[in-house]
């Protein structure tokens, strides 16, 4: 079996997940070409059929993981309650969200529980949604800012059991997340939030993964927090998606010793 995958976002020219993927399924001892697709969002309509096409599978990046899902017959597990979607197997046509399994295993492995914990979520976009229902299924105390209130408006009509927040307080929460993009690309050196806010909590995660410190992360660390790059989520919901991808059961042990293995390289 040799699988042709790709990666498809607006702009994918410095993602990880061929990296990745080849990684994990070169460990499970199977051959894949794996290609970056960028696409710009008034192209997307025009293109993502020709691209379900074409590949095999898809891992699907911002912005796309919302809008993709019109292109697809089936939703499934996650992603249906998610209501959005980041692995798509393209012959059947059949969506997953893997963000959310990813996330709290890179919770899990960090040490990090979140039960009745109060936890600040910034961005409630693909991502977000995802971390705020595996947070509430957690039974962690969440709250959810966007600058977009229509996007903090519509998850919230989805998992009503958070508190949505229209302005940022100047109080203390146990874990700030950061599901936003502020602090790669054009935004590198800014961090979503001042430093009032994160002198105040205990563990600041970002799922930005590049750069290896974001802003946000350099605040914590100055300030003695503990912090979480997003790399190991990357990676384990690349590892879930590939699981899907080939039919085969999920092993979190495996899965560990996998990015182990993949962080010493990298």
């Amino acid at each position: 079996m040799k699988l042709k995958m790709a990666v498809v976002g607006k702009d994918v020219s410095k993602s990880l997940s061929p990296v990745m993927h080849k990684f994990i399924l070169d460990r499970l001892n199977i051959e894949c070409v794996y290609d970056k697709v960028s696409i710009d969002t008034d192209l997307f309509d025009s293109r993502f059929e020709e691209i379900l096409e074409e590949y095999d599978t898809l891992n699907v990046t911002i912005p796309y993981k919302l809008s993709c899902m019109k292109y697809l017959d089936y939703i499934k597990d996650d992603a249906k309650t998610f209501k959005s979607v980041n692995t798509i197997k393209c012959k059947t046509k059949e969506g997953f969200n893997t963000d959310g399994m990813g996330f709290m295993l890179m919770l899990e492995n960090n040490n990090v529980d979140v039960s009745n914990k109060k936890i600040l979520v910034l961005g409630t976009g693909g991502v977000g949604r995802s971390v705020i229902k595996k947070l509430i299924d957690a039974k962690g105390i969440v709250y959810a800012y966007d600058l977009n209130k229509d996007n903090l408006d519509n998850v919230y009509n989805e998992f009503p059991e958070f508190t949505k927040l229209y302005e940022l307080e100047d109080t203390s929460y146990d874990i700030i997340i950061n599901c936003t993009g502020v602090g790669m690309h054009k935004t590198e050196g800014k961090s979503p939030i001042g430093s009032s806010l994160i002198e105040k909590a205990s563990t600041l995660v970002d799922l930005i993964y590049e750069p290896k410190e974001s802003e946000f992360l350099r605040l914590g660390r100055i300030n003695g927090k503990k912090t979480i790059n997003g790399l190991a989520m990357l990676f384990y919901q690349a590892y879930y998606a590939d699981c899907y991808f080939l039919d085969i059961k999920m092993d979190r042990n495996l899965a560990l010793k996998l990015y182990l293995e993949f962080e010493k390289l990298n």
